[in-house]
């Protein structure tokens, strides 16, 4: 069983998800199945797919009843290291949410800024950052992406959601 780290930049942190359920992965995707780490009224479940080439992470958040209530991308860079299985999740600040009503949120750029202005991340990962973030919304707006993600979902692992 492989070990997932997510490692974040503000707040400094970094958490094992390990007990998250591994799903399917490949060369091109990590698919996980989890519960929030901290009991929260506004998640109860969660489905995440990472584009490992891409350096996406898209969550489907859900209610109680594992109906989604919306998606959330995260950009990422990926490290994993074959020796021990291992995954390192960078978390690059920026994040896309995709409300119900289709409506597109970039989130947290004054987070990106700021993280390179502390010297908390390099040139090159705010540029990938940016870079990433731009061809993921390029995406978003040239297809309906959720039923994009439940597809390659439903491929991998025979798992159906309802939107």
């Amino acid at each position: 069983m492989p070990k997932i780290y997510r490692i974040r930049y503000i707040p400094s942190e970094i958490t094992d998800l390990s007990s998250d359920e591994l799903l399917y992965r490949d060369n091109m995707y990590l698919i996980t199945q989890w519960k929030p780490i901290k009991p929260r009224d506004d998640i109860f479940y969660g489905l995440s797919c990472i584009f490992i080439e891409n350096g996406w992470k898209i969550s489907a958040i859900m209610d109680q009843d594992k109906k989604i209530k919306y998606w959330y991308c995260d950009i990422i860079d990926i490290c994993y290291e074959e020796e021990n299985d291992t995954y390192f999740i960078h978390d690059l600040l920026t994040d896309v949410k995709i409300k119900p009503d289709g409506m597109i949120e970039v989130i947290d750029l004054d987070e990106l800024a700021a993280a390179f202005e502390d010297g908390l991340i390099t040139k090159e990962q705010m540029l990938a950052s940016l870079r990433k973030t731009n061809n993921l919304l390029n995406l978003i707006y040239s297809l309906d992406m959720p039923t994009h993600i439940m597809n390659i979902v439903r491929e991998f692992t025979g798992l159906e959601y309802s939107l």
